[in-house]
């Protein structure tokens, strides 16, 4: 109300609102920003006059209302949570570019963050032997496999995001093998993703490890025990996320594991290890 009150057209009384907001602690501004329902103008005062406030710009990022424009304007005072709210929500990030370039001028952003915020420059392509291996794979007609390979070829960063967000899945089949990692967290955010996809993309051995990482790191992905039980089982996993999951695997697919020459020995002598372990625990 307060923010309300101080943009109103008369000038006492925006006077008086404004000088009683300059009085409230930051978590009343933190609060108020978590609503679902917080008011335009609340979004608006606070992008200008109380960013610099503990905790409001962070808040701005992660309310899902707050335009993009309002964080931009924030964007110097996030803290390094909340550029990895951001992250972690591609689709609003990619809504606004001055959004992304802010964030890569941010101090505050983890290294591991300044190297993902360091792809928005990146406009390196598929090579065309993997764009067409990748176009084979996902989409069989090969007319519509050309028109499809015509179009990802001539885009640049900023509209590959937006396919891999908005695109069908035929897109999202090819663009989840772009050397950009934004283009694949794009891929793997996307509204229109399938269960299936994802199995798909846990058991392929021809991705990045980025891929990967973002999968395990999903909680709505890791409730399927067959998407956890293919990234153990493919050696492209990272083996710190393979060994993360030995645990949570079955009797019998941890014996499966323990024999699967295609991993690395370590995950593969844990895996037996913990068979034996639970053989010996269901024996007493």
């Amino acid at each position: 109300m307060l923010a309300v009150l101080a943009a109103d057209a008369d000038a006492s009384i925006a006077e008086r609102a404004q000088g009683v907001l300059l009085t409230l602690p930051p978590a009343s501004f933190v609060a108020a920003l978590t609503r679902a329902d917080a008011d335009p103008h609340l979004f608006k005062y606070c992008a200008e006059y109380a960013a610099d406030k503990p905790g409001v710009a962070d808040a701005l990022a992660r309310n899902e209302s707050c335009p993009a424009a309002h964080v931009t304007r924030a964007a110097r005072h996030l803290t390094a949570a909340g550029i990895q709210a951001l992250l972690d929500n591609m689709e609003r990030l990619s809504s606004d570019w001055h959004l992304a370039e802010a964030l890569t001028q941010s101090q505050a952003a983890s290294a591991e963050q300044q190297l993902l915020l360091a792809e928005i420059h990146k406009n390196e392509p598929i090579s065309l032997k993997e764009l067409e291996d990748a176009a084979k794979e996902a989409e069989p007609d090969p007319v519509k496999r050309d028109t499809l390979l015509k179009q990802i070829t001539k885009m640049n960063v900023v509209q590959r995001l937006t396919m891999a967000l908005k695109g069908n899945r035929e897109a999202r089949m090819i663009l989840i093998k772009d050397p950009n990692k934004l283009v694949q967290r794009c891929v793997l955010q996307s509204p229109r993703l399938t269960d299936s996809e994802v199995e798909s993309f846990s058991k392929m051995t021809n991705l990045s490890e980025e891929v990967f990482r973002v999968i395990s790191l999903t909680r709505k992905f890791m409730k399927s025990y067959v998407i956890m039980k293919n990234l153990t089982n493919n050696p492209k996993t990272p083996l710190d996320i393979s060994l993360h999951l030995l645990p949570r695997l079955s009797a019998a697919d941890l014996k499966i594991l323990s024999t699967n020459k295609n991993i690395p020995d370590t995950l593969r002598s844990i895996a037996l290890k913990l068979q034996r372990q639970r053989t010996v625990a269901q024996n007493k």
